[in-house]
Formats: structure tokens, C-alpha cells, sequence
């Protein structure tokens, strides 16, 4: 998995270190929802079922950079 240094430095943190990177690839590969930011960077959500968690991740404009990964608190899913 390709990372920034931003992700590798955040992830020395003891929230950001608790995320698993089985989950941040499941997020990646199903994403629940999509959306490209003004800059280009990529969001994705997708909810982690062991925790009941939403995860958020942020890849870089290359579609497999993460650039930074959080559960996201506000994120209720895809309300039909």
C-alpha cells in the first residue's frame, strides 16, 4: 500500500494507529460513497461492520496514495 509521509507520520498517533490496514484496503476496494475534492484528492467512506464505524479515506489524485485515513463521526451513510 502506497502512503505520504503526512499518512506515515499521523499514524504514530494512538486514533489513527488503531486503524487497520485491512480495513483502509476494504474501503478502497468498496467504497459505499465517492467524491473527488477540488484539489483532486479522492474521498471514500465505507462502513468497517467489526466496529460499526464509518471509515473515511483520502488517496492522492493517482487513485492509491492514502494521504489520510479517520473514522467519521458525522458520516451517517448513503441516506435513500
Amino acid at each position: 500500500m502506497k502512503t505520504t509521509r503526512y499518512f506515515d507520520y499521523t499514524r504514530r498517533r494512538p486514533d489513527p494507529a488503531q486503524i487497520q490496514e485491512d480495513w483502509i484496503k476494504f474501503v478502497i476496494e468498496n467504497p459505499e460513497k465517492t467524491e473527488t475534492q477540488l484539489d483532486g484528492r479522492i474521498r471514500k467512506w465505507a462502513k468497517i461492520g467489526e466496529i460499526d464505524k464509518y471509515l473515511r479515506i483520502i488517496l492522492l489524485e493517482d487513485g492509491e496514495t492514502v494521504h489520510n485515513a479517520f473514522f467519521d463521526r458525522s458520516y451517517q451513510g448513503n441516506k435513500v
